[in-house]
């Protein structure tokens, strides 16, 4: 083979192999859509959006981003348009190797306290319109997925805001949510309803630890090493402390 053209070869394997590299590195994972503080979509930052990519960076990874609504992600998932989606866990009917939880979620039912309703267990929600987040019915539990299947006033929603909306306007009876991403839509809702209302919080749900789904088990894995890694250094608990105002 003359010079040149072994040169040309060698150069033309060489790149082909530096793609692919690339390729292996690279992961296309799903955040839900914007719902702070856990996820700024704007701005590709959050408490958990934080963590999934630093640990991932820490397993060798660079991560490219994909906001969506729960429902969206969970299909693109099941066709393998990603590598991965975040807010889940074995509870959830997906096909998927989780990884550890990465973060805790503290879901709540919450009502105007005018209403004064009588609320002490999931099955009492079945008596009130409820609005909750997507994949709720699949994430709280088996008494709440048989509470909504059997509640025509029950609804999920893609917007998060809309549930501060809802409650706030006396459009829906309970909304379902996590405290912190409720507190900060009250913010985003105030200039539209009086969210200076008066609120019962009910206590219904123990909290709820959420992994990342990886299509493929080695990357779940290298996820874990990461994740492992990113608590022990202590840039978890700086991750957490930056949010700990929210």
């Amino acid at each position: 083979m003359r010079p040149a053209l072994h040169l040309m070869t060698l150069c033309m394997l060489i790149s082909s192999s530096a793609t692919a590299d690339d390729e292996l590195r690279l992961l296309r994972i799903g955040f839900g859509t914007n719902k702070p503080p856990y996820v700024f979509e704007n701005e590709k930052r959050g408490l958990e959006f934080d963590i999934v990519v630093d640990a991932a960076r820490q397993a060798g990874f660079e991560v490219q981003p994909v906001f969506a609504p729960l429902e969206r992600l969970r299909h693109l998932f099941a066709e393998r348009a990603l590598d991965a989606i975040t807010t889940t866990g074995p509870q959830s009917s997906d096909v998927a190797c989780y990884t550890a939880p990465y973060i805790e979620y503290h879901n709540v039912a919450m009502a105007l306290a005018a209403h004064h309703f009588e609320i002490r267990t999931v099955q009492d929600l079945g008596r009130y319109s409820v609005s909750s987040f997507q994949r709720s019915r699949e994430l709280l539990g088996e008494d709440y997925r048989r509470m909504a299947e059997a509640n025509p006033r029950y609804r999920e929603e893609a917007n998060q805001v809309t549930r501060n909306l809802l409650l706030f306007s006396g459009r829906i009876d309970v909304i379902v949510g996590d405290t912190r991403i409720i507190a900060y839509f009250n913010r985003a809702a105030a200039g539209q309803v009086d969210v200076t209302q008066p609120v019962t919080t009910y206590e219904l749900f123990p909290p709820v630890l959420y992994s990342v789904a990886f299509a493929d088990p080695g990357r779940c894995a290298a996820f874990d090493r990461g994740l492992a890694e990113l608590r022990k250094s202590g840039a978890y608990a700086r991750i957490e402390r930056s949010y700990r105002d929210y």
